[in-house]
């Protein structure tokens, strides 16, 4: 029987795991922290019984995920719940671009700009599953569904500065820089379309959903299903040689290539060796966890029925901020993603106290304090939240690195969006997952697709090494030694 390790049990490196363990390969993961998950974990942060999610909150690209939905993870106790209002986008004069996953009803919102919404959108929406089929794959390939991905690829090129000339409204063109903004990369880039396209197309299909008990009900399912095909799994265990991993067949790394790098210890072949030291990471998260007496006062009616509220104002402020953030520079008023899981997921609060997740986009490896301008921005949409915190926790940049070594600089995306790292993550090669080494892949979210709770990285980086596999044989694996 072939054997693979695992390091990192975040959520490709367990779509990794369960895609080797179906094919008959007896998996170990091995897990720095002490509960597995990565970027999916969720705790009590701020009150006993209020249950905050870590990082990733909202999963458009996880319930639309084609490995996940082929699981049946529903089986291992994952259930996907839905706010009433996907995302809502607030403006200083009261008004907000409002997503609802019906494309329809959210055109008509729109007045003006529906027509242009629809044209936009009602097709990638219409087709996202065949989408997906492309885009969570890695660029150098042929498209299985070439006419549409080559539509999917003419909207995705040109900056967000330029989509949004598409429409008229302030609200419409907020909400969508601010869906696009989820890239941390400049909207003025080239390719900086393409998330807000994919992500609001997502949201048009399956909607914006969170995952009943927490974000850590995603992975904790995939453990489950991964244990149910004899996978082991290791926690508090920290590889920093792959020569402590023993003669598996198969290594699997769901680590960024800065840290593949020194786990491989020199072995890495010059080209892929320096290819990945050239590789670069994005701005940084700083988040901030709120327990909140009673609901947020907002001002819109819409943002209080919104499982995701975003915050920043129009897509000029937008811009500037995010443009400011690459740069270096901590804008005065950063661009603020606000999560109320608790509006699908009553489970989470405890009485009238109701957990709110915020963090604030600021320049990579901030070593600076923005809980002020976290709340601030905040405040600006919702005035009188300030008074109803009655507890909160913070996790800054330098923190968040901790928490997930993945997050270089506070880099929650494992990878700069640049136009060329979008393009041909972490380089340039038509196995962007193989390492050059024999039998050992990267599949972290520095690999295609790119970040998100999809699995889709480690799906197919293990597609990549059950290839190997199949032209090498445990026989003539155990001889390349």
């Amino acid at each position: 029987m072939s054997t693979a390790v695992v390091v990192g049990s975040g959520p490709n490196g367990l779509a990794a795991a369960i895609r080797l363990a179906q094919h008959g390969i007896r998996v170990h993961v091995l897990e720095t922290g002490e509960v597995i998950g990565g970027g999916t974990r969720s705790c009590e942060r701020t009150i006993p019984g209020l249950l905050h999610d870590d990082c990733s909150a909202f999963h458009p690209t996880g319930a639309g995920s084609p490995f996940l939905q082929s699981l049946g993870l529903e089986a291992y106790g994952l259930q996907w719940r839905w706010p009433e209002i996907d995302v809502a986008h607030p403006l200083d004069s009261g008004s907000a671009g409002v997503l609802w996953r019906d494309i329809d009803r959210t055109a008509l919102a729109m007045e003006e700009d529906g027509e242009a919404w629809l044209r936009v959108f009602g097709e990638l929406a219409g087709s996202f599953d065949g989408l997906v089929e492309d885009v969570f794959r890695p660029t150098l390939r042929r498209p299985v569904h070439l006419a549409g991905f080559c539509g999917f690829a003419v909207r995705a090129l040109p900056p967000v500065s330029w989509t949004v000339r598409k429409w008229k409204r302030p609200e419409t063109r907020g909400l969508f820089a601010g869906i696009a903004a989820h890239a941390f990369t400049s909207l003025r880039a080239p390719l900086s379309s393409s998330a807000g396209l994919v992500l609001t197309a997502a949201g048009h299909a399956y909607g914006w959903p969170v995952a009943e008990g927490g974000s850590r009900s995603v992975t904790d399912a995939m453990a489950a299903l991964l244990r149910g095909l004899g996978g082991t799994i290791e926690t508090g265990t920290r590889v920093r040689s792959i020569e402590e991993l023993g003669r598996p067949d198969v290594v699997m790394l769901a680590v960024t290539p800065r840290a593949a790098i020194g786990i491989t210890g020199g072995r890495l072949p010059g080209r892929v060796a320096r290819a990945y030291r050239r590789y670069r990471f994005g701005p940084g998260a700083y988040k901030v966890d709120f327990a909140v007496a009673g609901e947020v006062p907002w001002s819109n009616e819409f943002c209080r029925r919104a499982g995701t509220v975003h915050l920043g104002g129009t897509f000029e402020e937008i811009a500037a901020a995010e443009s400011a953030a690459v740069q270096g520079v901590m804008p005065d008023r950063p661009f603020v993603l606000v999560g109320q899981q608790y509006l699908a997921d009553p489970s989470r609060s405890v009485g009238d106290i109701n957990p709110v997740w915020a963090y604030a986009h600021v320049p990579h490896g901030y070593r600076g304090d923005a809980t002020t301008a976290v709340i601030g921005q905040i405040e600006r949409f919702a005035p009188g939240f300030r008074a109803r915190i009655v507890g909160q926790h913070v996790r800054s940049v330098p923190q968040m690195e901790q928490y997930n070594p993945n997050y270089v600089g506070g880099d929650i995306g494992a990878g700069a969006n640049t136009w060329r790292q979008l393009v041909l993550r972490p380089r340039l090669a038509l196995d962007p997952y193989a390492t050059g080494i024999p039998g050992v892949y990267l599949c972290s979210s520095a690999t295609p697709p790119g970040g998100g709770v999809h699995g889709m990285c480690g799906y197919n980086a293990a597609e990549s090494a059950l290839r190997y596999l199949e032209r090498t044989g445990p026989c003539r694996a155990e001889a390349r030694r």
